[in-house]
């Protein structure tokens, strides 16, 4: 069921419009190498121009199997080669990864960044730290006195570093999925992005990336 040597796979990258159904671009398998596809720089399907693409990038793939079923996976840029022509490495999907319909996900690590949280709800303002971030949300937990609920929008500044040693922040806007009571009296809450620019999002993905390669390690 997964795709082959010389597949074509069609994607769109990660972007703040999680309901965008169309696959901007295109681009053939070349070769396979160490869990990952080596795939040729992306054209456009419209326009015939050329994408490049950066580390830790986040795509959603779409190909088409022997029989002519459409099947999804998700996967982001590892790296870059040359053989002949430039050729970017993706993550190769696992088995169990691949369905029959377009799920959206990003990547998401376990984090413990400083996290600025305004509620538009009410006249709050306060620091807390992440539980785990990633490209599409992020959680963290608010003291006792803290009330937060599900549906309220929260405007946010997140301070990310990076490995080698410079630091990013990274403004959105965030919409609370979901308060979960600790024992402790502490309250998860689990926030999805509702408006950030992609070059932010990026920062965030960037940093995962950089997370999961440290892991590896």
């Amino acid at each position: 069921m997964l795709p082959k040597i010389t597949d074509m796979l069609f994607f769109q990258l990660a972007t703040s419009d999680d309901n965008k159904e169309t696959f901007d671009y295109r681009s053939r398998i070349m070769d396979m190498k160490e869990g990952n596809y080596l795939i040729e720089v992306p054209i456009h399907v419209e326009t015939g121009k050329m994408k490049m693409l950066h580390l830790g990038d986040e795509l959603s793939v779409v190909y088409v199997n022997e029989n002519g079923l459409r099947h999804y996976f998700n996967s982001h840029v590892t790296g870059f080669g040359k053989d002949r022509v430039q050729l970017i490495h993706i993550r190769k999907p696992l088995e169990d990864e691949i369905t029959k319909v377009q799920r959206r996900s990003y990547l998401r690590v376990p984090a413990s960044l400083e996290i600025a949280v305004q509620s538009t709800e009410q006249a709050v303002h306060f620091l807390a730290h992440t539980i785990d971030v990633g490209g599409g949300g992020v959680s963290f937990y608010t003291k006792p006195e803290i009330a937060m609920q599900a549906g309220w929008n929260l405007n946010c500044w997140l301070l990310v570093p990076y490995r080698n040693g410079t630091r990013e922040h990274v403004s959105f806007d965030a919409e609370i999925v979901r308060v979960v009571a600790q024992e402790n009296g502490t309250n998860q809450v689990m926030a999805a992005y509702k408006k950030i620019p992609d070059h932010e999002r990026q920062k965030v993905i960037r940093y995962c990336f950089e997370q999961q390669l440290e892991q590896r390690q």
